[in-house]
C-alpha cells in the first residue's frame, strides 16, 4: 500500500469565468480555501471539477495551475487523467508526472458500454505510462453497470496500479476488496455515507463537497479510527443533510453556489450544468450560517 497518500482529499472544482473560460485566478481561490481545510490533498481534474466538459489542453493546463498553487503546502496531488480516448489519457498522465503530482486517478473508458476486458486493457496501458501510481476507479453510474469482484481485482492487481476509488453502494464489494488486498489503497467516493464505506475498510476519501466542509470530514475520518462512532454518527449527520440540500440544487452549482456565500470567488459551472432550484438556495444558506456547521468552516 501506498500509505503516505491515505486520507482524504477534495475533488477539486475548477474555476471558470463568467463566461466559462478556465480562470487561473478563481482556480487560486478555490485551492486556497481547499488548503485551508486541512485535508491530506487535492483531486484535480475529475468529474467534480467539469472534467467531461473541458478539453484535454484545459486539463493540462489546470494542473499547472493547481500545482503551482499548491506549492509548499505539504498536500498530496491526485491527477484525474480519466479521458474517452485512451491517448489523450495518456497524454495527461505524462503531463502530471513531467509536472510532479504524487499520483494519477482515471475514470474508466466511459464513452461507450466497454466490455470488462477493455476496461482491463485501458487501465494496464495507463498503469504502464508513468512511473507514478494509478488510483482506479469503480463508478457504476458512468460505465452503466456494476463491476464484480473479479473485474475489480485484476485491474487492481495490475503492476503500477495503487489502489481504488469506490464510489459504489455495495458495500459487500468493498469488504471483500479489503480482505482480497490488504496491500491496496481504498477511497470511498459517497461523501454522504462515509462512515459505512470507512466500517467496510475504506482507507480515506475523496469527495465533491469536501470542497465545502473538508475541515468536517478530516474530523469525521479521524472519529472513525479513534472508534468514536457517535461523534462520527453527528459528522455524517450534517454532511448528509448538506448533500440533502445539494441534491436540489444540483451537486456542482450547489457546490459552487455554497463557496460564493462563504465569499470564496468561484465562478459559475459550465453550460449545460445549471442550478434546478433556485427556491432551494435560502435553505442552502440558512444551513451555511448555522452555528453547527459554521464551526467547520475555515
Amino acid at each position: 500500500m501506498t500509505t503516505d497518500l491515505k486520507g482524504m482529499y477534495s475533488a477539486l472544482l475548477t474555476g471558470f469565468s463568467d463566461h466559462e473560460d478556465l480562470d487561473e485566478a478563481r482556480q487560486r481561490n478555490i485551492v486556497d480555501y481547499n488548503l485551508r481545510q486541512g485535508l491530506t490533498g487535492l483531486y484535480v481534474g475529475g468529474s467534480t471539477g467539469e472534467s467531461g466538459l473541458m478539453s484535454t489542453d484545459e486539463l493540462a493546463e489546470q494542473q499547472g495551475i493547481v500545482l503551482d498553487a499548491a506549492k509548499g503546502s505539504g498536500a498530496k496531488l491526485i491527477a484525474h487523467i480519466g479521458q474517452p480516448s485512451l491517448r489523450d489519457s495518456i497524454r495527461l498522465a505524462k503531463n502530471a508526472q513531467r509536472l510532479g503530482y504524487d499520483a494519477l486517478s482515471a475514470l474508466p473508458p466511459h464513452s461507450y458500454k466497454f466490455t470488462g476486458t477493455e476496461i482491463l486493457s485501458y487501465y494496464k496501458a495507463l498503469a504502464a505510462s508513468t512511473d507514478l501510481p494509478l488510483i482506479v476507479y469503480e463508478v457504476p453510474g458512468r460505465i452503466g453497470r456494476e463491476s464484480t469482484l473479479e473485474e475489480l481485482s485484476a485491474i487492481i492487481e495490475l503492476p503500477g496500479v495503487g489502489g481504488i476509488k469506490f464510489s459504489s453502494m455495495n458495500l459487500f464489494i468493498l469488504a471483500q476488496l479489503r480482505q482480497h488486498h490488504p496491500n491496496k489503497l481504498i477511497y470511498f467516493g459517497s461523501d454522504e455515507a462515509f462512515m459505512t464505506g470507512a466500517l467496510s475498510g475504506a482507507d480515506g476519501g475523496i469527495g465533491s463537497t469536501y470542497n465545502v466542509l473538508g475541515k468536517l470530514y478530516t474530523a469525521l475520518d479521524a472519529a472513525m479510527q479513534a472508534g468514536d462512532v457517535a461523534r462520527a454518527c453527528n459528522l455524517q449527520t450534517i454532511s448528509r443533510n448538506y448533500v440533502t440540500v445539494l441534491f436540489r440544487l444540483g451537486v456542482m452549482p450547489g457546490v459552487k453556489l455554497s463557496l460564493q456565500h462563504l465569499g470564496v470567488d468561484c465562478g459559475p459551472c459550465r453550460a449545460p450544468f445549471s442550478v434546478l432550484s433556485k427556491a432551494a438556495i435560502p435553505d442552502l444558506h440558512a444551513m451555511l450560517d448555522d452555528p453547527e456547521v459554521k464551526r467547520w468552516i475555515p
